[in-house]
């Protein structure tokens, strides 16, 4: 996807939202619709995995799970992080004409705090396993942004509890077949997502370092960023062929890509804005995957 690619595509989005200058339509960016599926996918995942007949694919449950992390915990997740790095993001060049900026406000607070708190509502409806991974994902959730530990800021903490992106996956796994998912998935979409985070970060180097922000990317710098990148997709690819040859056969495009940027040169401000896309396409391949082990398996 090239830069005008790109534009055209967030050009696309923002015409389907609301306008940016009412309330709703603020809330929405805010919460990142580029990246809803970071969360609601993993949630898609876990049930193609541990249904086991075509009905369950649609229970309420997994409806309910899917609509609370494809918004409500977007808004969340994105309005914590926006709240306590909203002087950091005042000089953040990536934030310009690409994503709002916080604006404040107690209706703004408000609704990021009730979002958080719409999750309780599953709470009546979910199993034991799936209550510690709801528990695990809004605790990382605040504390990845807000203090006292605000992980973003420790290097490699920051990277490591990144991890909250698979708890989605495993809430969903976990709400229709009662039970965690396969250890070697969790560890190696974990390692995925260590890998990703400190990805997306290395655009933010420069505004990380001027306003004294330590992460796993501002202390590398960009050149050991990428080989810390490719080191946690190489490990995620091998973890998670534990489970099926197949997953890793996918995930090994995350560590060729690395290598092709840094050949080509390509400017990793630009190559970010790939990865939803990039993202959602490896996430459609594993899912397609589930649904065929469902139908033929």
């Amino acid at each position: 996807m090239t830069g005008s690619d790109e534009r055209h595509l967030r050009a696309g989005l923002d015409g389907l939202l609301p306008p940016e200058s009412t309330r709703l339509g603020y809330l929405l960016r805010l919460s990142r619709p580029r990246f809803w599926f970071y969360l609601a996918g993993p949630v898609i995942v876990g049930v193609a995995y541990a249904a086991g007949s075509v009905p369950e694919l649609l229970s309420p449950i997994a409806l309910a799970l899917f609509a609370y992390f494809l918004v409500p915990a977007n808004v969340y997740l994105y309005g914590v992080n926006d709240v306590f790095d909203a002087e950091v993001d005042a000089h953040n060049e990536k934030k310009e004409g690409r994503e709002v900026r916080f604006e404040g406000g107690r209706l703004v607070l408000g609704v990021v705090a009730a979002s958080g708190l719409l999750g309780v509502a599953l709470v009546p409806f979910l199993p034991v396993p799936a209550l510690v991974a709801l528990a695990a994902f809004a605790f990382l959730a605040t504390e990845y942004s807000a203090p006292p530990l605000r992980f973003k800021t420790t290097p490699l903490l920051d990277s490591a509890s990144n991890g909250l992106y698979v708890l989605p996956g495993v809430v969903a796994y976990a709400a229709v077949a009662g039970e965690y998912p396969p250890l070697a998935a969790v560890a190696g979409a974990w390692l995925w997502t260590m890998g990703m985070h400190t990805f997306s970060a290395i655009p933010d180097v420069e505004p990380d370092r001027a306003a004294g922000i330590r992460t796993t990317a501002t202390v590398l710098g960009e050149r050991r960023a990428y080989a810390y990148c490719a080191t946690c997709w190489l490990a995620a690819a091998a973890v998670f062929g534990l489970v099926h040859p197949f997953f890793a056969a996918v995930l090994l495009a995350y560590p060729l890509l690395v290598f092709a940027i840094v050949r080509s040169g390509v400017a990793v401000d630009e190559a970010y804005w790939w990865y939803p896309t990039i993202n959602t396409l490896v996430g459609m391949a594993i899912t397609l995957g589930g649904l065929w082990r469902l139908l033929h398996g």
